[in-house]
C-alpha cells in the first residue's frame, strides 16, 4: 500500500500541499520526480524489498512508473524480462519492462494482484494508467485546462487544485487517449457452473489460493477476524498454512460487542493470536470527522463500518510492528446480503450481485481501503482475487439464493469437511459488521444526531442538496460534515448504499440489516 500524485508541471507549493494530503499511505518513503510534462510524486509503505532498492518511481531511460499495488504472480511474470536487469526484489518492478514488451492492456490483462499504476513514456510524451479489476487499490484522476490527465490515490490529492475529480474506473487501462475496459468481472457469460462437488471444490481451492498468494509479504502480516463467516474462512485458511499462530484482532463497544465473542471462539479453535479491542462512545464521537476525511464519501452504511475498522487499525498502527491485513470484504457481494434473501428471482439475485460487484469500490472495498491506509497500513482481500470472483459470478444463481433458510449455503459447504471452523461458526447467521461491534454503536450515533437538529431544521437543510439529498439526521450529519472537507465534490459517491428498495420487504429508510423482517438470530 502506498500513495502517488501525478500532475503537471506546477509551482512547487502547490504539488507539495496536494502531497501531503496522502502521506500517510506510506511513511517509509517519500519521492518527487520531475519529467519533461510534469512532476511524479511517491509515498512509499515498504511491503516487498524492505530496502531502499525498492523505492519508486522506477524508471527506465526517460520512462517512469508508480504503482500502488502488490503483484501476486510477479516471479513468474520476471521470466518474461529477460533483457531487464533487476535492482530490487520489489514485485512492481517487473510493470516497466513489461509494459515495454506487450503494452497497456496486455500488461494489465496478465497481472494478478491488486494494484493501480501510473507510466509515463517517455517516446510517445503520453501518460498511462491501470487500476486491477475490482478496484482494491484506489485511483482518481483529472482533466487540466491543457488537456492532460493527473492522478491520484486519493481524490483529496487532487481536490487541493482541481475542480471535478473522478474515480478511475476498476479493470480500466488509460492509453494515454481513452479510458477502456480490459477485464470485467461481472461478465457471465458462457457456461455456467451447475454440479455441486464442481463448485464446492472449485470454492474451496480457488479461496484457499487466493489466502495463500496474499501471504506474501516482508512485511508482518495480521488479520481482521469479527467472528463472521467471511473473515473467520480467512484466519482458518492461513492459520493452516502458518507454522506459528497468526495475529487476529477484533473491535466492539464495551457492553455489546456481539462479534468480538465469536471472534475469540475462532481464534481459540484455529490456535491463533487474537486481541480484542474496545471502542467508546466518546472515542467514536471524536474520530468521526477524521473518519469521513479519510473515506472521502457521505454514504451511511460506508461510515458506520469504518469506525469499527478504522479504531482497530489505529490500535494496531500504534500497538504493533503489523504493516499487512487480510480482511473479508467482498464475499457479501458474491454470496448475498440478508437483502438478497427476498430476490424475486434467481435472474434478479444475479443482476444484483453484478450491480453490487460493479460498484464495491465505492462502498466495501473503499472502507477497508481507507480506514486501513489511514493508519498507514495495507488491505488485502482474498475473495477479490479475480480467479476466484470469476469462478462464483458464474455459478447458476438459482444454487446461490438462500433456498435453505441459511445464507452463503454453497461457501459454508465448501468448507463443511475440512472442519476448519468450528459448526458454531460455520453456520452462524450473518451480522454486519456495523452492527455486530455492538448495536449501541449505531444507537448512540442516531441518539447523538436527534440533539443536533429540529425537525424544520432538518427538512430545511436537506432541501439544500440536489445529489443525494440526506433522508434522515444522521445521513444530513454526515454530509455536513462531508461538505466541511469537500464542498462540491459530492459527486464522488453515486448514491447511497441500499438494499434493492424495488424487492419486497427492502423499501427501508435505514441500510442496517436489523429493520428486514429476516434479521432473525443474526447478532446474537
Amino acid at each position: 500500500m502506498c500513495g502517488f500524485l501525478v500532475t503537471e508541471k506546477m509551482d512547487s507549493l502547490t504539488f507539495d500541499s496536494a502531497f501531503k494530503t496522502i502521506a500517510h499511505r506510506g511513511p517509509d518513503d517519500h519521492n518527487i520526480v520531475t519529467f519533461s510534462h510534469g512532476i511524479f510524486g511517491f509515498h512509499r509503505l515498504a511491503i516487498m524489498d524492505l530496502s531502499h532498492s525498492g523505492n519508486q518511481p522506477f524508471q527506465i531511460s526517460n520512462d517512469l512508473l508508480v504503482c500502488n499495488g502488490e503483484i501476486y504472480n510477479y516471479l513468474p511474470l520476471k521470466d518474461e524480462c529477460v533483457d531487464h536487469s533487476f535492482k530490487s526484489s520489489s514485485d512492481c518492478e517487473v510493470l516497466l519492462p513489461l509494459y515495454h514488451k506487450w503494452g497497456i492492456k496486455e500488461l494489465s490483462t496478465r497481472l494478478d494482484g491488486e494494484f493501480a499504476f501510473v507510466i509515463w513514456d517517455d517516446r510517445i510524451k503520453k501518460l498511462l494508467a491501470s487500476r486491477d479489476p475490482m478496484g482494491i487499490r484506489p485511483l482518481f484522476y483529472t482533466i487540466s485546462a491543457n488537456g492532460q490527465y493527473m492522478f491520484a490515490s486519493e481524490a483529496k490529492a487532487l481536490t487541493t487544485f482541481a475542480e471535478k475529480v473522478l474515480p478511475f474506473p476498476p479493470g480500466h487501462y488509460f492509453d494515454g487517449e481513452k479510458i477502456q475496459c480490459y477485464l470485467d468481472l461481472t461478465d457471465d457469460r458462457g457456461v455456467k457452473h451447475t454440479d455441486l462437488n464442481e463448485i464446492k471444490r472449485g470454492i474451496k481451492h480457488l479461496l484457499t489460493s487466493a489466502v495463500e498468494k496474499r501471504l506474501q509479504s516482508d512485511a508482518e502480516v495480521g488479520f481482521l477476524l469479527s467472528g463472521g463467516l467471511d473473515s473467520s474462512l480467512v484466519c482458518a485458511i492461513a492459520q493452516s498454512m502458518s507454522k506459528k499462530p497468526i495475529r487476529t484482532f477484533s473491535i466492539g463497544m464495551p457492553h455489546d460487542a456481539i462479534d468480538s465473542k465469536y471472534a475469540e471462539i475462532v481464534a481459540e479453535y484455529i490456535g491463533a493470536q487474537h486481541t480484542s479491542v474496545v471502542m467508546t462512545w466518546d472515542e467514536i464521537k471524536a474520530s468521526l470527522k477524521d473518519v469521513i476525511f479519510q473515506l472521502e464519501t457521505w454514504d451511511i452504511t460506508t461510515i458506520r463500518a469504518s469506525l469499527g475498522m478504522y479504531l482497530v487499525c489505529k490500535y494496531i498502527h500504534q500497538k504493533t510492528n503489523i504493516k499487512v491485513l487480510l480482511t473479508g470484504e467482498v464475499s457479501d457481494e458474491l454470496f448475498g446480503y440478508k437483502y438478497t434473501d427476498f430476490a424475486p428471482t434467481a435472474d434478479a439475485f444475479q443482476e444484483e450481485a453484478k450491480k453490487r460487484i460493479r460498484e464495491i469500490y465505492l462502498y466495501d472495498v473503499l472502507r477497508a481501503d481507507r480506514s486501513i491506509s489511514a493508519h498507514s497500513l495495507e488491505a488485502r482481500v482474498p475473495f477479490s482475487d479475480k480467479d476466484f470472483v470469476r469462478f462464483v459470478m458464474h455459478i447458476d444463481p438459482k444454487l446461490k439464493m438462500n433456498t435453505t433458510g441459511v445464507g452463503k449455503f454453497l461457501l459454508r459447504e465448501a468448507f463443511k469437511e475440512s472442519k476448519l471452523l468450528p459448526d458454531s461458526i460455520l453456520w452462524r447467521e450473518k451480522a454486519a459488521f456495523s452492527d455486530a461491534v455492538g448495536h449501541s454503536m449505531v444507537d448512540e450515533i442516531k441518539a447523538y444526531v436527534e440533539t443536533l437538529y429540529s425537525e424544520d431544521e432538518f427538512k430545511k437543510k436537506c432541501l439544500q442538496y440536489t445529489h443525494c439529498p440526506p433522508f434522515t439526521k444522521e445521513s444530513l450529519f454526515y454530509r455536513e460534515i462531508f461538505e466541511e472537507c469537500f464542498k462540491g465534490k459530492e459527486k464522488l459517491i453515486p448514491d447511497f448504499w441500499m438494499p434493492n428498495r424495488t424487492w419486497q420487504n427492502c423499501d427501508v429508510l435505514d441500510p442496517s440489516a436489523r429493520v428486514l423482517p429476516n434479521y432473525g438470530a443474526s447478532g446474537k
